[in-house]
């Protein structure tokens, strides 16, 4: 029990101790500050002086002296231009202009009118037509009979139209009226155009084309 209270009397001492030292700290903070303070305002007072200097004012300029007058010179006056005005006015000249010539206007030509064309000469000499050289029974025989009609004993007569050129030969047979049976119309267009032979039209003396017409007549011979 003693041992305790002599180790808590100790903790307080050392306490009081630190304490102590605290407040001696601060009080010396304290004085050293205030101090400080103090010597900065005895230490502004002695350095600032007050200087005014006097200031002399400025005294105006005196005015510059007055100049005499000098009166400008007259302007030059120019003499007066004399002008001669004519009173009479000025001879007018006239003058006669002819006026332009006419335009010349060219009339066109009047068309030249041919002639009328002469009308064509007259046929020189007899127009004939075709004309059948030998017999024209002899075209067509017994021996040129279609042998079927011939043993049906048919008959009749085949009309025909040829074309003659202008060397008298057959060049086209057309059948004009027929005989009622097409075989012997056939055959009379047959013999016809493989033996007949024409002399040739004639127009203006010159041998041209033309045509012939006849008939052939089948009988069935005896």
């Amino acid at each position: 029990m003693a041992y305790a209270d002599q180790k808590m009397s100790g903790n307080k001492l050392a306490a009081f101790i630190v304490v102590l030292l605290l407040h001696v700290f601060l009080l010396y903070a304290l004085v050293t500050g205030l101090a400080y303070e103090a010597a900065k305002k005895v230490i502004s007072k002695v350095t600032t002086v007050d200087i005014k200097e006097e200031v002399k004012k400025e005294e105006p300029p005196p005015p510059p002296p007055e100049q005499p007058k000098v009166e400008a010179p007259p302007p030059p006056v120019a003499p007066p231009v004399k002008i001669n005005v004519a009173t009479k006015p000025p001879p007018i000249n006239t003058v006669t202009v002819a006026p332009p010539p006419a335009p010349v206007i060219a009339l066109p030509a009047a068309p030249v009118v041919a002639p009328p064309a002469p009308p064509p000469p007259a046929p020189k000499g007899p127009t004939s037509d075709p004309q059948p050289r030998g017999n024209p029974g002899n075209w067509a025989t017994a021996n040129d009979y279609p042998s079927r009609a011939l043993r049906e004993e048919r008959t009749g007569t085949t009309g025909f139209r040829v074309t003659v050129g202008p060397d008298g030969r057959v060049t086209n047979c057309t059948i004009t009226s027929s005989s009622g049976h097409p075989d012997l119309d056939e055959a009379t267009c047959k013999n016809v155009s493989r033996r007949a032979r024409f002399k040739p039209a004639l127009q203006n003396g010159q041998e041209v084309q033309g045509t012939y017409s006849n008939r052939i007549r089948w009988v069935i011979p005896d």
